[in-house]
């Protein structure tokens, strides 16, 4: 028998071809499912659309898409990364398909990896999407694409690690419940649609703590008011993306 005989050799692929062959998956798996791109993309680019074209909320002086933008920006970052993530996450945990892909040759570090890329890929669909109709409707971006970017990342990170809590240690059913349920909640007080000053001043010093406030909020200083580096909200992301992540990693239970 010729040495050639088995070549190629079978066995695993290069780790990095692995991680984009998953992340593929993952993506066409997304993109494929209506609920996902309800939450993804139709969502805010109605509330956009809606907003910007109906004096509903008082967003203050100068044009309201200005305003309602960056909201909508980091609402497609929330939709994609906690509650979209959330919700698969959780199902196939549930279904056992997450077991089964932890026993795989791809480690269950590059399957998360896979996941967080696949989140990623879809956020700069959202983002060129959105940006396109708010440059129709009128607005006016301002400040340092970097700074955006920076904050894009961060607020990211922060859902990303609060979504995959969430599907590692609740049950399907009640991470769909609660995911939606915080979706609706964050939408509303978040910052997104309406001013945060908007609510007594008690309700919003705590508002503002939250991950969506300090991304909506963090993104409108830059984009509409055309700041530096917003520190503070930067901080904030930062602060909810360890303490999501770390916890995400020590509870996630993959059965």
């Amino acid at each position: 028998m010729s040495a050639g005989t088995y070549t190629p050799r079978p066995g695993a692929a290069p780790l990095p071809r692995m991680i984009a062959a998953q992340t593929a998956l993952e993506t066409r798996m997304l993109l494929r499912n209506g609920e996902q791109l309800l939450l993804t993309v139709i969502i805010p680019t109605l509330l956009l659309v809606l907003f910007s074209a109906v004096d509903i909320v008082d967003t203050g002086s100068g044009a309201a898409v200005d305003f309602l933008a960056p909201g909508v920006l980091a609402l497609a970052v929330m939709s994609t990364a906690f509650t979209g993530q959330a919700i698969a996450t959780g199902f196939e945990r549930r279904y056992g398909v997450l077991k089964r892909l932890g026993a795989s040759p791809l480690p269950r570090w590059a399957l998360m990896t896979a996941k967080t890329l696949s989140v990623l890929v879809t956020e700069v669909l959202q983002i060129v999407l959105l940006a396109a109709i708010a440059l129709a409707l009128g607005w006016s971006p301002q400040g340092s694409p970097l700074s955006v970017l920076l904050l894009l990342v961060l607020g990211t990170a922060a859902f990303s690690g609060l979504g995959l809590l969430m599907a590692g240690t609740l049950k399907a059913e009640a991470t769909l419940a609660a995911a939606n349920l915080v979706f609706l909640l964050l939408l509303v007080g978040g910052g997104v649609i309406v001013p945060l000053d908007r609510f007594p001043d008690a309700v919003r010093s705590v508002l503002e703590l939250l991950p969506v406030s300090a991304l909506s909020g963090g993104l409108r200083d830059v984009l509409q008011h055309g700041a530096s580096m917003p520190w503070a909200e930067a901080g904030i992301l930062t602060v909810w993306a360890v303490l999501g992540l770390g916890a995400a990693a020590r509870f996630f239970r993959w059965e």
